[in-house]
């Protein structure tokens, strides 16, 4: 399969989905990955035809849904149903819409295993991947992994690479990659200014190796995503910015 190149709808907060496929579209994305948000389009309790509609709308613009970027924390504390009906509730979402992939969050120090295991039969059934993301309370690529390798099931539990939270929390690019093996299931492409700061800036101009992610992941297949956090820093520059210099990154170590 080699690369497919999407970009995350958290950098266009409130866009309608037809105006984002449109700015997908015009950086030769093959797909959007789709935030799911009360204050989005896509949304939790989105009536059916509503979700239809959207996914007849991107197909006949010639996308994909590449992710549906979920908030469910496997590893929150507290009672485990919550979160288990959050996660069936994304599921069955994605399987509607047709997004192979559910990003969530670790979100604390709370036992995953049998959060995840209770949607496991689900996954399986809707052709659906649960992604733990690399971030919050497990930021490294050996912290997420700890919450999916144990089914010993990467098609259906796997980890999404956030490139900025692990090399922030000193975990190298080639470390990553190694200890994610079979378990790395997505990469979102971003960066940062650097040392402190988190505010993102276009790839290539912080201080995340990017480069050596690049030459990593030439020996893996999957979807690259562009998140550009623009719903939390509305400051920053509108996304067909870093979505410029993300297409150029994926155009340089994309494999042939």
């Amino acid at each position: 399969m080699g690369w497919q190149f999407a970009v995350s709808t958290l950098g266009m907060p409130g866009i309608p989905i037809r105006e984002a496929a449109r700015t997908a579209q015009a950086h030769h994305c093959a797909g959007l990955e789709l935030r799911v948000h009360p204050d989005e389009e896509v949304h939790q309790g989105l009536p059916g035809p509503a979700v239809d509609a959207v996914r007849s709308l991107l197909r006949d613009e010639g996308l994909a849904v590449s992710c549906l970027a979920g908030y469910a924390k496997v590893a929150a504390p507290g009672a485990d149903r919550p979160v288990v009906d959050e996660l069936k509730a994304l599921i069955a979402l994605a399987h509607r819409i047709g997004a192979p992939n559910v990003r969530v969050f670790p979100g604390g120090d709370g036992d995953a295993r049998p959060r995840i295991a209770a949607v496991l039969d689900d996954l399986r059934e809707a052709r659906v991947r649960l992604l733990v993301e690399t971030h919050d309370s497990h930021p490294t690529g050996a912290a997420a992994l700890g919450l999916v390798a144990g089914f010993g099931a990467p098609d259906l539990a796997a980890v999404l690479w956030d490139a900025v939270h692990p090399w922030r929390a000193g975990e190298q690019p080639a470390d990553t990659f190694a200890v994610l093996g079979p378990h790395l299931g997505y990469f979102q492409v971003k960066d940062v200014a650097g040392g402190p700061d988190p505010t993102p800036v276009p790839p290539g101009e912080g201080a995340v190796p990017l480069g050596a992610c690049g030459e990593l992941l030439r020996e893996w297949s999957g979807w690259v995503s562009l998140e550009w956090e623009k719903a939390w820093y509305p400051g920053i520059p509108p996304v067909e910015v870093p979505l410029r210099a993300a297409a150029a990154w994926f155009g340089r170590y994309a494999p042939g």
